[in-house]
């Protein structure tokens, strides 16, 4: 298959985030894991950081490029010209705010197809809102992130409550 686009916030990038991009990236020659800046939410991590970091927990696969992205998908889907974006169902809980992106992205852009994909069972209830709650906590989040992201996180918000 040609290319496909897996994009979201990755704050930060998980296991599940990276199995997501593992289990794509077998499926197309090339795969852009493409970082949201967006700007109305609420992120512990600026676009650039999400992005190194995302690039470091990649690196092993070939055909995988990491950038950021602002606007509409679906817009700078087509400008890229890609017309598969790559989503993940974690729980049936996922189900319905991403059939309804889906077709809403539809509706904007029917030349777009989006493809679901579910991860390994092992990963299916990590999010990175937990991970960043556990970290926040001060607990262990090695056993949801790979060692450099869990490094990140503790300096970041060691930097946080600092200031």
């Amino acid at each position: 298959m040609k290319g496909a686009i897996y994009a979201g916030t990755f704050d930060p990038v998980t296991y599940g985030h990276i199995d997501m991009a593992e289990r794509a990236a077998l499926i197309f020659d090339q795969l852009i894991v493409a970082v949201a800046e967006d700007p109305d939410k609420t992120l512990l991590f600026g676009v650039q950081d999400r992005v190194a970091l995302a690039q470091a927990c990649l690196a092993h696969l070939d055909n995988i490029e990491v950038v950021s992205f602002s606007g509409l998908l679906v817009d700078w889907a087509r400008a890229r010209d890609t017309h598969t974006l790559i989503r993940g169902l974690r729980a049936f809980s996922d189900f319905e705010y991403e059939f309804q992106m889906a077709l809403t992205n539809r509706k904007l852009a029917p030349d777009i197809e989006t493809m679901f994909l579910m991860p390994n069972e092992e990963f299916s209830y990590i999010s990175s809102s937990m991970v960043r709650e556990i970290a926040a906590l001060g607990g262990e989040v090695e056993k949801f992130v790979p060692a450099g992201v869990a490094a990140a996180l503790r300096q970041k918000l060691s930097r946080e409550q600092a200031g």
